[in-house]
C-alpha cells in the first residue's frame, strides 16, 4: 500500500510541470495568435504570459488531469481561456479559425521539443549526468510528449468550442458555419457524452497514433 501511494506521488510530481506547460503554452499561443491578427484583447487583459497564476483553472489545470492520471485514463485539461474578441479580426472567420489552431499545432511542437531533449538526454548527456537526474528528467519528457499529442488530439474534435469546432466553422461556407455555430453553447456536453460512450476514442485515439507516429519519424 505504501509503494502505490509513493508511485502515485511520484507520478503526480513528474507529470504536474508537463500538464501545467502544455494547457498554459496552448492557451497563450491563441492570444499571441490572435494579436498578430489584429486582436489585442488578450495582451490588454494581461493574458500574454506564461505566468501559471494567470492562467490556472483549479478544475480544468489540477483536479481534473490529477484525476485523470489516477484512473489511468487519457491526461488532458483546459485553463481559464484566453479572450478572444473576433470583431477585432479582419477577416472574423479565417483568423478566429487561425487562432484556434494555434493551440493543438503548439501542444504538437511542445511534443517535438521534448522528444529532441529526451534524445539528448539518453545520449548526449547519459554518461555526464547521474542517473538520479537523468531517470526523473527521462520520465518527465516522455509524460510531456504523451500529454501534448493527447490534448493537441483532444481539442481538434470538431466540436464548439473545441479548437477542431472553430477550425471547422472557419472551413465551411458561410450558411453551413452559421448553423453549425449554434451548437457552440451545447459543445461542453455533447464533448462529455462523446468521452462517457467512448465515441470521442474513434476519433481521437488514431490522431494520438498518427501524431506519435509522426514523432517517431524524427
Amino acid at each position: 500500500m505504501t509503494m502505490d501511494f509513493s508511485d502515485t506521488i511520484r507520478q503526480l510530481t513528474i507529470s504536474a510541470l508537463p500538464i501545467i506547460a502544455a494547457i498554459i503554452f496552448h492557451e497563450v499561443s491563441h492570444g499571441f495568435v490572435a494579436n498578430k491578427l489584429g486582436d489585442p484583447t488578450a495582451k490588454f487583459m494581461g493574458r500574454l504570459t506564461l505566468n501559471p497564476l494567470v492562467h490556472i483553472d483549479p478544475v480544468g489545470t489540477v483536479i481534473l488531469p490529477a484525476l485523470l492520471m489516477l484512473t489511468g485514463g487519457p491526461v488532458f485539461g483546459w485553463a481559464k481561456p484566453v479572450p478572444i474578441n473576433p470583431a477585432n479580426f479582419k477577416d472574423p472567420r479565417r483568423d478566429m479559425a487561425i487562432s484556434a489552431a494555434a493551440g493543438p499545432i503548439t501542444n504538437v511542437l511542445l511534443a517535438l521539443v521534448s522528444l529532441l531533449i529526451l534524445k539528448f538526454l539518453t545520449v548526449p548527456l547519459a554518461s555526464l549526468l547521474p542517473q538520479a537526474v537523468i531517470v526523473p528528467l527521462t520520465m518527465m519528457f516522455k509524460q510531456s510528449i504523451l500529454i501534448n499529442v493527447v490534448l493537441a488530439a483532444f481539442n481538434l474534435l470538431p466540436i464548439p468550442p473545441l479548437d477542431g469546432g472553430r477550425v471547422l466553422v472557419g472551413l465551411l461556407p458561410h450558411k453551413q458555419a452559421v448553423l453549425y455555430s449554434r451548437i457552440e453553447p451545447y459543445g461542453f456536453f455533447i464533448v462529455i457524452i462523446l468521452l462517457m460512450t467512448g465515441i470521442a476514442g474513434v476519433f481521437v485515439n488514431p490522431l494520438i497514433n498518427l501524431i506519435l507516429a509522426l514523432l517517431s519519424l524524427v
